[in-house]
């Protein structure tokens, strides 16, 4: 149940469940129905403000109030417009409301807010001073859908938006769940089953999923350590290799076969103090990889930006094997970024780009200028590889238009060294056969629970390779 689907592409899953038998009226009944289950499960009965709008959203609001009073809470119902303007399901829905109906949205004496205004659809801003008349009240807000104001589409707020402890969405959710701000807008999320029949996923076709946990690679009894291949990391100069050597051992930590640190004579006796079971070699990229044996490559933790790093780039990409560019390998094409897409095309590559890089490649795609899984579909497809857009909502993207939001990366990992860490199990994955996407996607949830298992307090990149092979 990892899809994540868009607003319309929700619009479209109720009409084909409506189109396979299942009335409208069902589904919001069910809808509703499943928000005062969740909202019983956490609170005990208190007085309770089911804030409803005019749309279906309001509709499933009006369910919800009919539940909560029948199990004993005592509730009233606000309504943003007239009774009269209600039509359609959510008309209906009113009319088995056999309670008052106010006009207008008076939080005073509430002690828990139902926040069934807007739905992820919402297509204008959401007045502020409403959402600050329900944040301010100082009790818990469960919201409907999506906190009203939040656009489900790109986790933006429209104007302002409501900010939920709890938040019942159904089927699926949709990108504005998992993307931030509006992940921490959310609160929980939790996804209901209305009777939607999973049927219907066929003939959506989502692209977009939320990241979960991976399909590793095993290997068997009688396969030996180059079937598990060997991945090579390109090292800094002598004062600059802790960071290739945080990404060697990852990879290896991931399950590589082999990992070699590649580098000149003064940076390997550097890596020579630190390693053991890593293999080092200084001999040069083109001839190092003529053995196909080596067959992932890692290049760009502290490498230094400038034309040496931009030729071990090309002679990386020009040997066949697959490759993770991270940190410098990336800005060192800030001036001609054509000339790595150029390079690129075709090959099994992988780019792990934090914000300020993704921006030196790709000026025309800022953070503001919409959702984040779209600026790095447009990105894959523009570069050829797969794009992991790094943050606490990591966003993995391949040129086919395959997307995945990561969700399970804990604050802590905000520390020096823990993208060297990622690069390098991306690496360690590659080198055992998995594709660019699915090792991409695989290496960002480990990174995530590995922090996870770790704990918050203390994290540092050396640490969370502690957890690394556990993660698994």
């Amino acid at each position: 149940m990892n899809e994540l689907l868009t607003p319309a592409e929700m619009y479209r899953a109720d009409a084909l469940a409506v189109k396979a038998g299942v009335p409208s009226l069902t589904l919001m009944e069910n809808a509703g129905r499943a928000v005062a289950e969740e909202i019983v499960r956490r609170y005990g009965a208190r007085p309770a403000l089911v804030a409803c709008g005019p749309g279906n959203n309001g509709g499933d609001g009006f369910v919800v109030a009919r539940y909560l009073k029948a199990w004993g809470w005592k509730v009233r119902v606000g309504l943003l417009s007239e009774r009269a303007k209600l039509a359609g399901d959510a008309a209906a829905m009113a009319a088995k409301w056999d309670d008052v109906i106010k006009t207008g949205i008076e939080t005073e004496g509430a002690e828990l807010i139902v926040d069934a205004l807007f739905g992820a659809g919402m297509s204008r801003d959401f007045p502020a001073a409403l959402a600050g008349a329900i944040n301010e009240a100082g009790v818990p807000v469960v919201a409907i859908d999506v906190p009203s104001g939040l656009d489900g589409a790109t986790g933006f707020p429209r104007g302002s938006s409501v900010n939920a402890n709890l938040t019942v969405t159904f089927f699926r959710k949709k990108p504005g769940h998992v993307l931030l701000p509006g992940r921490s807008l959310c609160g929980e999320t939790v996804v209901a089953d209305i009777g939607i029949p999973a049927s219907v996923l066929g003939e959506i076709a989502p692209a977009l999923v939320e990241n979960s946990r991976p399909v590793l690679p095993q290997p068997s009894p009688s396969e030996h350590k180059y079937a598990r291949g060997h991945a090579v990391v390109v090292s800094g100069g002598p004062l600059n290799t802790g960071a290739a050597r945080l990404a060697a051992v990852a990879a290896l930590r991931t399950g590589a076969g082999l990992v070699t640190l590649s580098g000149t004579r003064e940076a390997l006796l550097v890596h020579a103090a630190h390693v053991t079971a890593i293999m080092l070699s200084d001999l040069e990229l083109p001839q190092l990889l003529r053995d196909k044996r080596k067959n992932a490559v890692c290049i760009g933790p502290a490498m230094g930006i400038g034309p040496e790093t931009h030729a071990k780039v090309h002679a990386v990409l020009e040997s066949g094997a697959a490759a993770v560019l991270d940190a410098d390998a990336l800005t060192s094409f800030a001036d001609d970024p054509v000339a790595l897409f150029s390079a690129i095309s075709g090959r099994a590559v992988v780019i792990t780009p934090h914000e300020g890089e993704f921006l030196r490649l790709f000026r025309d795609l800022p953070p503001a200028s919409e959702a984040k899984h779209e600026r790095a579909r447009k990105a894959a497809k523009r570069s050829g590889a797969v794009v992991v857009l790094k943050g606490a909502d990591t966003v993995i993207a391949a040129p086919d238009g395959r997307a995945a939001i990561n969700a399970n990366a804990p604050s802590s990992l905000a520390t020096a060294g823990s993208g060297d860490v990622l690069a390098g199990m991306v690496t360690g994955l590659l080198a055992q056969g998995m594709g660019a996407y699915e090792a991409a996607c695989a290496a960002v949830w480990l990174h995530g629970e590995a922090a996870y298992r770790h704990g918050p307090q203390g994290l540092t990149a050396e640490t969370l390779l502690e957890w690394v092979g556990k993660a698994r």
